[in-house]
């Protein structure tokens, strides 16, 4: 009889031990450096971030993104072509210091539109070869629109402050991904909304939010980041 009330006392205790280990109230943080060069006078160039990015404000690791990879732009052509690599460490929600890492290759085609003075546009295109500990080879595809605004003056030069808005939308090539586990075919949605500096034609930082939305949560993330052209 004890045995059966402590099953009962589990199983209706389940779903609240299962929500303690994520919390989608707790505001997270991710610190960002991007950067770009072009090498010399050619069409190649080479790009890469790191991004600090944690569960709360700071110290509780959700990743630690390091990512460069080197670029094309074919003369005459706005877009830009990335052939990258990504090595991830990953940390777990709450008191635990167990990580996990992922190794991913990716492709990227970066096209931007100018609609106006005012109205910046950038289409990204990514798709992601994700090998990633105690899971199958994944793939996922990547699709992202930017939208840049100056606000203070009527375009993105320096002194500027402008309005930075993004949507991207994550979509896996595979659902199952070993030893019986399975994933969604929809990964993940985020909205970012921030203001922006131009500190001058080379430079600049964003202070802004972003909302991550899953089929089964849903996050808001502070963004600070800093963006450098070489």
């Amino acid at each position: 009889m004890k045995k059966i009330l402590s099953l009962i006392v589990v199983i209706i205790l389940l779903p609240s031990f299962g929500k303690a280990q994520f919390n989608e109230d707790q505001v997270g943080a991710w610190y960002m450096y991007f950067f770009n060069t072009t090498i010399k006078e050619s069409s190649f160039g080479v790009q890469g971030d790191i991004q600090y990015r944690n569960w709360d404000m700071g110290g509780d690791l959700e990743q630690l993104l390091i990512r460069g990879g080197l670029t094309y732009k074919p003369k005459n052509a706005a877009i830009k072509f990335t052939l990258g690599y990504g090595n991830i460490t990953k940390g777990a929600f709450g008191e635990s210091n167990t990580t996990t890492s992922e190794s991913r290759i990716y492709q990227e085609a970066l096209i931007p539109t100018k609609l106006s003075n005012r109205f910046n546009l950038t289409h990204r295109f990514r798709y992601e070869q994700r090998f990633n500990d105690g899971q199958d080879f994944r793939t996922r595809y990547r699709y992202n629109l930017f939208v840049n605004i100056p606000i203070t003056k009527k375009a993105l030069e320096a002194k500027a402050i402008y309005l930075a808005l993004y949507n991207e939308i994550f979509i896996n090539g595979q659902r199952d991904i070993g030893h019986g586990s399975r994933v969604e075919i929809f990964d993940i949605n985020r909205f970012y909304s921030a203001l922006g500096y131009m500190i001058n034609p080379k430079a600049k930082v964003q202070l802004g939010m972003m909302r991550q939305s899953t089929n089964n949560w849903n996050k808001n993330q502070i963004q600070v980041s800093f963006h450098q052209k070489f």
